[in-house]
């Protein structure tokens, strides 16, 4: 154990230069969610350049294959590589070049610390078990999810993975711990988009209206009320209007239509197919009750995301081994939502936290900022601890 350990963390090392300047490369030439065209072609460049064999899956996803030379399992590594529309505010050499685009969700350190994973992995082929398959997934961040997406395409067969590993920064971690929950870790999210109709008018004369905010109004409170008072409390829920706003309208106009947008998340399946039909009944039916009508449209997005129990500790133990007792973590659920979940919903999987924060040199900043970033020795740390896992994970 404490040679592989060794061996793998001497690797990581040495390969840290490359690995950093894969991740800076893309953190300078982001793109957005199902247009990673030429992030795709700088990874299968990449992976040919190292004698790894891959290929393309879908529009913009590439695959690696990691063929040991001893029996073992299938497994599969997942790193997403698309970018959000933010535009970065950090004064750093590797600062993003495309304007109003920027790797603000830690995208380009998952697929840098995949690449370097691969190249640790291609290092001890002929001494490692199994089969590894290097998945750089398109399209995390917009529905309906690169994930989803890529299942269809067969990623996870031919051969059948048995396993599956995902990887995520998490800034409020400090840099060199890991963070892993068992079971449910996730919840699903779903996008909610209501139109509620009335008759506008003169705001003096609200008796010959059909105020349509006045029902929206009952709408946002009944729709909180509906969730709190329906679901078992013991499952968690989450219902915002993050949205609203009106047809027209002004101090003294009551308008023709409000439109609101909002989230719905939870961590049960059967829950979440409820919530669905008594919000829809809910608002439709209250709308008319107050005379006038309302249209919602519910998008079904991410499922929940469950961590195999069984997987999940046995890569806990596999991660106290890597990174030291003391620097592995437990993590409670999160009520964000990531589409590795449709991964978890096919086979045994386990996604967990690495730690990129550093406060004594002002790395602080949360995903999805323009001013996020991260101590970049955690791309040593985890391209290491996750040829380790996989390494550990695919011994039969």
């Amino acid at each position: 154990m404490e040679e592989l350990v060794l061996k793998i963390k001497s690797s990581a090392a040495r390969n840290f230069g490359s690995v950093l300047q894969y991740r800076r490369h893309l953190h300078q030439y982001p793109e957005l969610s199902f247009q990673e065209i030429n992030t795709s072609n700088y990874i299968f460049h990449v992976l040919n350049e190292h004698k790894i064999p891959s290929r393309k899956i879908g529009e913009t996803g590439v695959v690696g294959i990691i063929k040991g030379a001893k029996p073992g399992k299938s497994i599969a590594l997942r790193a997403d590589i698309d970018a959000l529309p933010i535009e970065e505010k950090n004064k750093v050499e590797y600062r993003s070049k495309n304007p109003g685009i920027m790797h603000a969700c830690g995208h380009d350190v998952h697929s840098a610390s995949l690449l370097g994973t691969a190249l640790i992995l291609k290092e001890l082929e002929n001494e490692i078990g199994g089969e590894i398959k290097l998945i750089f997934q398109p399209g995390e961040e917009k529905l309906p999810g690169g994930a989803s997406i890529l299942i269809k395409e067969g990623v996870l067969k031919n051969p059948s993975v048995q396993h599956i590993l995902g990887q995520h920064v998490h800034p409020p971690l400090e840099i060199g711990k890991i963070g892993v929950k068992p079971g449910p870790f996730m919840a699903s999210a779903d996008e909610i988009y209501i139109t509620v109709e009335g008759k506008g008018g003169h705001g003096a004369l609200p008796h010959e209206c059909i105020d349509p905010i006045l029902i929206a109004s009952h709408l946002i409170v009944s729709l909180q009320q509906l969730i709190s008072r329906s679901c078992n409390p013991l499952v968690p829920s989450v219902l915002t209007i993050g949205k609203i706003h009106s047809d027209g309208g002004a101090t003294n106009i009551i308008p023709e239509k409000v439109f609101m947008q909002g989230t719905f998340r939870t961590m049960d399946e059967p829950w979440r197919k409820e919530a669905h039909l008594k919000m829809q009944h809910l608002a439709e039916n209250m709308a008319i009750a107050m005379g006038g009508s309302c249209d919602i449209e519910i998008r079904k997005g991410y499922p929940s995301l469950y961590n195999n129990e069984e997987l999940t500790l046995e890569i806990k133990g596999y991660m106290q081994d890597f990174m030291g007792i003391e620097n592995v973590v437990d993590l409670p659920i999160r009520m964000t939502a990531e589409d590795f979940a449709y991964y978890s919903q096919e086979v045994p999987a386990c996604f967990y936290r690495l730690g990129t924060g550093n406060p004594l040199k002002g790395i602080t900043s949360p995903v999805h900022t323009p001013t996020f970033d991260i101590d970049e020795k955690a791309l040593e740390i985890g391209s290491g601890l996750m040829a380790f896992l996989a390494i550990k994970s695919a011994v039969k």
